[in-house]
């Protein structure tokens, strides 16, 4: 169905509401960070929100902040890290063609970034978590995050732990997640800054002059439009295209049906309304995916496809896992393990310890599970002798598991059926410079317009680690509010 709205509006056709110097849409972290900033940079801010309160899928994350290059943090808990080696991991990571002038800036920027958001009120704990996880237990401030201690990249890129996570608060409620503990402080600044922020208002159009520049837009709130000028600049900080099933359907349809960790609202609002105006996106096909399994039973375990053969190292970062299972092998895997590798991982605390369920198959032999779960006559066989092999000398050859997770695999043994244990959310949007202006598919920046947040193509093109959106959304957020301030 055709949306008329998406259509940007001439500013000779509208009546404006309200004024201001910089309009932002959208008040998660990257719509916060924007409208902080510009209020720092003296710019009377808007800031519109489509839900009743702020913080988007970022105050329901789990808080993971990507930073690295010797943060206070990192060097509190005694660990080395350089720009430099941030820049090769995330550079061999996070693609393939990845933007090298973003993630340049965002290296280089880490540490600087970390302290603004210490100063900004983020409380984060000098503790660090060394285990396989998705999030550490106790809420330790610092973890490995993305698969830097794994295969293939701990071989020639100097590890360091970059999964910063602020504090976790307890109340007469429950726990609250580090997201929730990243946004409140930040929500408050902006509060304090003397933003406006306008709740239950969500962007409908964008406005130009005769000139092209972008001078405001139009808002929709309980079924009355609203005309807001942007005296300097609007920033586009709406969120992923998530749950908009004909976008996912046309750039990113190996995830529809399973978006995972976003929320409704992100509906690629920002990316249709730059569109419109002709903006470039890049990379709308690539998706980071959770594979919904404990990452202490996958690492302890071997991953086989439905020819019975391993297609992962088992230890590395749990999203890495569910991209290679969704993209790789259409989605079939088998978690398989002996009875002493799942009592051992059963021990341990993880924060996926709800996902300890039974597994679906356990049997005395490998032949016969083989013969259970459906596989290939021989092939999970073969597999199994091959990693014992290697394994009675703690090696694993094929994909560089560490040796502290290579045991050779017993009876009784079992497997998990994680066929279809996949979500995932997208990661392409807007083109944008190292300054957040949205480009032109000319290749020249539409006047008046940035973004920032999950609605841009930020510093992933395909690849993902833990953290990734909150740090990318907003350390370019910040850079967006400062641009978008300066006219």
């Amino acid at each position: 169905m055709s949306d008329p709205t998406l259509m940007p509006v001439s500013a000779a056709d509208v009546q404006w509401t309200y004024e201001a110097d910089v309009v932002v849409a959208g008040l998660g972290v990257a719509g916060a960070a924007a409208a902080i900033e510009a209020a720092r940079a003296g710019a009377e801010v808007v800031a519109l929100e489509r839900l009743g309160g702020g913080g988007g899928a970022a105050a329901m994350s789990g808080g993971f902040i990507y930073l690295g290059g010797g943060t206070a943090l990192q060097r509190a808990l005694g660990f080395d890290d350089t720009v430099e080696s941030m820049k090769a991991f995330m550079k061999a990571a996070l693609g393939p063609g990845v933007d090298e002038a973003k993630i340049d800036a965002y290296c280089k920027g880490s540490v600087e970034h970390f302290d603004w958001l210490v100063e900004a009120g983020v409380v984060f704990d000098e503790s660090f978590w060394g285990e396989p996880g998705w999030e550490p237990p106790h809420g330790e401030g610092l973890m490995y995050s993305g698969g830097e201690n794994a295969a293939p990249f701990n071989a020639t890129i100097p590890p360091a732990p970059r999964g910063h996570l602020p504090r976790r608060a307890e109340n007469a409620e429950g726990e609250q997640a580090g997201g929730f503990m990243l946004m409140k402080p930040l929500l408050d600044l902006v509060d304090q800054l003397g933003v406006r922020t306008l709740y239950n208002s969500r962007v409908q159009s964008l406005v130009v002059d005769d000139d092209g520049r972008v001078v405001g837009v139009v808002s929709r709130s309980f079924g009355e439009n609203s005309a807001i000028r942007a005296r300097r600049g609007v920033v586009l900080a709406t969120g992923s295209f998530a749950y908009d099933d004909t976008m996912v359907r046309d750039h990113a349809p190996h995830i529809e049906g399973r978006p995972a960790a976003s929320i409704e609202s992100h509906d690629g609002r920002s990316i249709l309304l730059g569109q419109a105006l002709g903006a470039a996106t890049a990379h709308m096909d690539a998706t980071e995916v959770a594979i919904f399994s404990d990452p202490q039973m996958m690492a302890r375990g071997i991953l086989v496809n439905g020819q019975g053969q391993r297609f992962v190292t088992e230890d590395t970062y749990p999203g890495r896992i569910g991209q290679a299972t969704l993209f790789h092998q259409g989605g079939e895997a088998f978690l398989v393990m002996d009875e002493a590798s799942h009592e051992e991982a059963s021990a341990t605390e993880s924060t996926s310890a709800i996902l300890r369920t039974t597994p679906k198959w356990v049997c005395e032999s490998v032949s016969e599970l083989e013969s259970e779960i459906g596989l290939p006559s021989g092939s999970l066989s073969a597999t199994v002798e091959l990693y014992n092999m290697h394994a009675a000398n703690g090696s694993d050859p094929l994909f560089g598991k560490k040796s502290q997770w290579v045991k050779p695999i017993g009876t009784p043994v079992a497997a998990y059926d994680l066929r279809g244990m996949v979500g995932g959310f997208t990661l392409g949007g807007l083109k944008t410079t190292v300054d957040s202006a949205v480009l032109h598919i000319s290749g020249v920046p539409i006047p008046g317009l940035f973004a920032a947040g999950r609605c841009t193509s930020g510093v992933c093109a395909g690849g993902y680690v833990s953290g990734a959106s909150l740090g990318d959304g907003s350390f370019f957020g910040r850079r967006a509010g400062i641009s978008a301030a300066a006219g």
